[in-house]
């Protein structure tokens, strides 16, 4: 097949699956195959860690190209060209500003919305549109799914969960109105169901059926329209969807371990329980590989992905470290728990680095997906022992298609709005300009 002859909607279809394509040389007009990446579109993504972090080993001395990572983020080198650490921004609104004790709720609620929450632990909850989609209201109509929230922890939407505030606060992320939360899916089968099931729910039954009874893979029910559109191909069209093809299976194998019966001898005919996986590391990566596929087939362009909610105490056996995480946040200058908290920090930006891997190995013209990235990664709370506001540890990563410069530690001024940088990328995302968002001042210099 010529290149521009496929249509980029073309999807494969059987019962009760639609498996949408990666980007195929079919799909692109001659210009576009050795294109620079800015020829493919633009995907935000906002990553999200709770409780601060240790800021010693999280802030670069040297300012421009010439910094040096420091030990907490020491697995991000291979990314580090790819990679801008902004210091000096500030989450105003997550600060109490009257309303008193609360700042983990608050911190979660404002980070995308620069808004500040309703001190209410009842149903009249009220924050403020998130930044994710704001984006998605304008990418979103180009794709399957607006935006996609994705987490590894769960939570409700109502009774109070920290000094006043509601548990809608502290475990939402992605707000679609002041009132309405976007809740996040926490199930890996859960999500990739929502990606590669088609839209007919009789259908969806009736092939989740015959697989769990067949222990088919979704693929089989796309076999035979991928034989043929595979006929209708030139040979490197051919690999890159083969191995698109191979994710997805890959996956969809790692979610049918963890949801196997935990008793073998269960009676067969038993219906096996949708469960997450018990490995903390296991459900991040897994997501986070969703999250990909997600970008790579062009579902959506637009994610939100919360590590733990706001205020966690999580405890991270897997890493030797034993107690809650919000516990050892407020360590007190106690340097045996500021060694934990940096070993948790750390943890976190390994699974960064992971992710970014993913990214950085779909290739997309001459470029890779993560040249087309613009992926947000911080939290509210800038040390967790402090509780502040100010000075947030904030990692932009990606080159959004070739117009962000990158490699670089760049200092703001102080109290500058953290809301003053997603204005930047509303601009680069290519949407409609807007001249305010939440508690924005401007937009920033030195990443355009």
């Amino acid at each position: 097949m010529l290149s521009g002859q496929m249509s980029r909607r073309t999807v494969l279809k059987g019962l009760g699956a639609a498996i949408a394509l990666p980007y195929l040389d079919a799909m692109l007009p001659l210009s576009a195959i050795a294109a620079t990446p800015n020829a493919f579109p633009k995907r935000m993504a906002f990553l999200y860690v709770p409780n601060g972090i240790h800021m010693q080993d999280w802030k670069p001395e040297a300012l421009g190209t010439s910094y040096e990572l420091t030990p907490t983020l020491k697995s991000l080198a291979p990314f580090k060209s790819q990679i801008n650490v902004l210091t000096g921004l500030t989450c105003d609104k997550a600060r109490a500003n009257g309303d008193g004790p609360g700042d983990h709720a608050r911190s979660q609620a404002a980070f995308l919305t620069g808004r500040q929450a309703r001190k209410t632990a009842g149903s009249d909850i009220c924050a403020g549109v998130s930044i994710d989609q704001v984006a998605a209201s304008y990418g979103g109509t180009q794709t399957r799914f607006p935006s996609l929230e994705i987490g590894c922890e769960g939570g409700k939407n109502s009774g109070g969960c920290d000094s006043g505030y509601s548990c809608a606060y502290s475990a939402n992320l992605s707000w679609r109105g002041e009132a309405t939360p976007n809740a996040k899916e926490t199930n890996p089968k859960l999500v990739f169901e929502r990606l590669f099931m088609g839209r007919d729910p009789k259908e969806n039954a009736a092939s989740r059926e015959k697989r769990d009874k067949y222990r088919k893979s979704i693929l089989d029910f796309v076999q035979e329209d991928a034989k043929n559109l595979k006929g209708q191909l030139g040979a490197a069209d051919v690999r890159k969807l083969d191995e698109y093809l191979v994710a997805v299976r890959e996956i969809e194998q790692r979610i049918e371990r963890f949801n196997q019966p935990v008793d073998p001898k269960l009676a067969s005919g038993v219906t096996k329980p949708e469960r997450e996986p018990r490995d903390y590391r296991e459900h991040l990566r897994i997501l986070a590989d969703l999250m990909a596929l997600a970008y790579q087939g062009d579902l959506t362009r637009v994610g939100t992905f919360v590590f733990a909610n706001e205020g966690s105490n999580r405890s991270y056996s897997l890493i030797n470290v034993s107690e809650g995480h919000h516990d050892l946040s407020h360590h007190g200058n106690d340097k045996a728990k500021q060694e934990k908290i940096a070993k948790i920090n750390t943890f976190h930006i390994e699974q960064l680095a992971y992710f970014l891997g993913k990214l950085n190995g779909v290739k997309e013209g001459s470029g890779t997906l993560l040249d087309n990235m613009m992926l947000v990664y911080g939290s509210g709370i800038g040390d967790g022992n402090r509780h502040n506001h100010d000075d947030l540890p904030i990692l932009l990563v990606g080159k959004g298609g070739g117009q962000i410069k990158t490699g670089q530690h760049v200092r703001f001024a102080r109290e500058t709005p953290l809301t003053n940088l997603y204005l930047s990328m509303l601009d680069l995302f290519g949407a409609p300009k807007i001249d305010r968002f939440g508690d924005s001042t401007g937009r920033l210099t030195g990443i355009a």
